[in-house]
Parts: structure tokens; sequence; C-alpha cells
């Protein structure tokens, strides 16, 4: 599959991912307040309020396609509680550390109704890569959840990817 990236320009000739810059909720912060309320960077995002502070961190879900060896992946941000997003950020480039975190999708996935809270299991494994996140299968009802369980079709990701792409 062929696809031309609006970021660079660029034709890909496999899947692109589809990566978000920030979680939902920084991306609906007034651009004034952003720097008051917020610090955001590659991999951590924070986001402070009176009533409280949100712990964001980027990860991977990967999505099985049916008919085809590639899967879509989705760079998300996942919200966890501050405990563990100390110990992520603790360990970040400890190459040794492994863990599991509950979280929660951070993002409004495109072609899904409603993906912000999905319960995820979030998997930092060995080495300086960004955790593999696991929605939880309790929640199939979700659309999301159920495709990420069943699989997609070939026709699907192209769909999505035009959706994406303004094509």
């Amino acid at each position: 599959m062929r696809s031309r990236c609006r970021k660079c320009g660029k034709t890909h000739e496999e899947f692109p991912s589809l990566e978000f810059c920030s979680p939902f909720y920084y991306s609906r912060l007034a651009d004034d307040r952003k720097d008051v309320k917020a610090e955001l960077h590659s991999d951590f995002c924070v986001i402070r309020s009176k009533e409280q502070v949100d712990h964001f961190i980027r990860a991977i879900i990967s999505q099985k396609v049916n008919d085809h060896c590639d899967t879509l992946e989705y760079g998300v941000w996942i919200l966890l509680n501050e405990e563990s997003y100390q110990d992520y950020d603790k360990h970040y480039l400890d190459t040794d550390h492994e863990a599991t975190y509950f979280g929660y999708i951070s993002n409004q996935i495109p072609g899904y109704d409603n993906t912000l809270s999905v319960r995820v299991t979030v998997h930092a494994h060995k080495g300086v890569n960004r955790p593999v996140v696991v929605p939880h299968a309790d929640q199939r009802t979700n659309p999301f959840v159920s495709d990420y369980y069943k699989g997609i079709s070939k026709a699907d990701v192209v769909r999505k990817l035009k959706d994406v792409m303004g094509e």
C-alpha cells in the first residue's frame, strides 16, 4: 500500500502509524494556558488544575489487520495514576526494566465514536522503546476494543488513513 504523508509529504509503501502529538486533554487547553497548566515532552505530559494533576505517557497500540501481514500502529497517550507515572519516569531509560501499569487511552481515535477512557494495560518492556498497550477485553462493546480483538480488514485501514490524511 502506498500513501502520501501530510506531515512529511513523502510517499510510504507500508501502513503509516497514526500518531497523536499530545493527549486529547492537552489539545483542549487554550493556547495561552498550555505553558501555565501543562508540560508536554515527546513521551511525557503533565496537566495541572486546581482539583488534580493528570499524568500521561506515550505508548503504542498494534491493531491486527486480518488480510495483511502488517499491523496498523497507533501512537497514543495513556493516562496513568501518579504512582505508575513516577515508576515509568524513574525507569524510562532503564534497559532492563519491565512493568505493567493500568491506564486509560487519552486520545479520540479516528473512525470510532469514543476511545477516550478505554481501560488498558500498559506493558513497559526491556529496552528503550515505547510501551505496548492492550485494551481490556471486558470492554468489547466499545467498537475500537471489539476491532482490536477481532482485527480489521486492509480496506478498513485504507479508509481510516484516507480520512486522516484528508484524501
